[in-house]
């Protein structure tokens, strides 16, 4: 009698890509069900109030040494310092959160740890090329035209209605938060890869997507600092000021999170590693809940906890502090 036991993922004949490695788990439809359930989880428990504030404005006011919030941004030098140092500060906002799931696909399991170390840093290049594109034109675009556009309004939000800012936020994110959730069910199998046909012609292709992803968190944050700098450009009528600041705070949103990835790879156990090789599977659960926790929250976020906020829902769960 054959003792073998049943496999643990579906043998599919696809071509893969950075998000999908053609091992999918046996029961995608839980993961699925279960990663949902975290990212809405995520969305009841989340405090802008705490992330925002007591976070990121005392962070940039640690390293900027003033209030970032109060004091003007004095010339072109200045501004490039405190797009950075904001950067830093928003890397844990709500808008940014969802580059965690980006990274995921970038864990691998080399043993050698200098292999590990540019295996984690070819996908981050790639990732910040795309970023560093849609920032410099958003950038430059700000620079030219910024002062009619919606992120440039100070008007406070009403009940009841949405200002410009708000549905600018309520777009982006929404789109790139679907976007994340379908990436995540290509990695569980669940639909078919988007990226299966050019990966095979160019592999880094998937990576400049997302860069391009996280790059468009720009045109929909509402982070209070960010909206402080994109003002200054606007006002600054210099493009090329724009297209700097604005690339400047994208590699400040993701720098800590490069880090982690690259420490992780490079310091990761051993057993770790081996628990993750022996069966490529368990990579591809851990990069489809990733994007799926990820995505589900930005969703749920800047669209359905928006539209409740703004009274325009009758109700969305919330947690007492947030």
């Amino acid at each position: 009698m054959s003792t073998d036991k049943p496999a643990l993922t579906k043998a599919r004949p696809i071509a893969t890509s950075a998000f999908v490695n053609g091992h999918f788990p046996r029961r995608p439809g839980l993961i699925v069900l279960l990663s949902a359930l975290a990212g809405f989880g995520l969305t009841v428990v989340w405090s802008a109030h705490f992330v925002d504030s007591t976070i990121g404005d005392n962070v940039a006011n640690t390293l900027l040494g003033q209030d970032a919030k109060a004091t003007p941004i004095a010339g072109v030098a200045a501004g490039i310092a405190f797009a950075f140092v904001t950067g830093l500060a928003g890397t844990f906002t709500a808008c940014n959160i969802a580059a965690f799931g980006a990274m995921a696909p970038m864990l691998g399991g080399s043993s050698s740890r200098s292999e590990r170390i540019r295996g984690a840093l070819k996908p981050l290049v790639w990732l910040s090329a795309g970023m560093l594109s849609v920032s410099a034109v958003y950038g430059v675009i700000v620079g030219l035209v910024g002062t009619s556009m919606p992120q440039f309004s100070t008007a406070q939000a009403v009940a009841g209605t949405l200002n410009g800012r708000s549905v600018q936020s309520l777009i982006v994110f929404g789109v790139i938060g679907l976007v994340m959730t379908y990436l995540g069910l290509a990695a569980l199998g669940v639909v078919r890869d988007p990226f299966a046909g050019i990966a095979k012609r160019f592999p880094n292709a998937p990576m400049v997507f997302m860069g391009v992803l996280i790059g468009g968190f720009l045109i929909g944050r509402p982070f209070g600092l960010f909206r402080k700098l994109f003002r200054d450009a606007a006002e600054s009528g210099n493009p090329l000021y724009g297209a700097a600041a604005f690339c400047l705070q994208s590699l400040g949103n993701i720098a800590v999170l490069a880090l982690a990835l690259v420490a992780t790879a490079a310091f990761l156990g051993t057993g770790a590693r081996r628990w993750l090789t022996e069966k490529p599977v368990r990579l591809a659960v851990i990069t489809g809940v990733a994007l799926i926790t990820m995505g589900v929250f930005t969703f749920l976020y800047w669209d359905v906890r928006l539209l409740a906020r703004r009274e325009l829902i009758p109700w969305y769960p919330t947690a007492p502090w947030a």
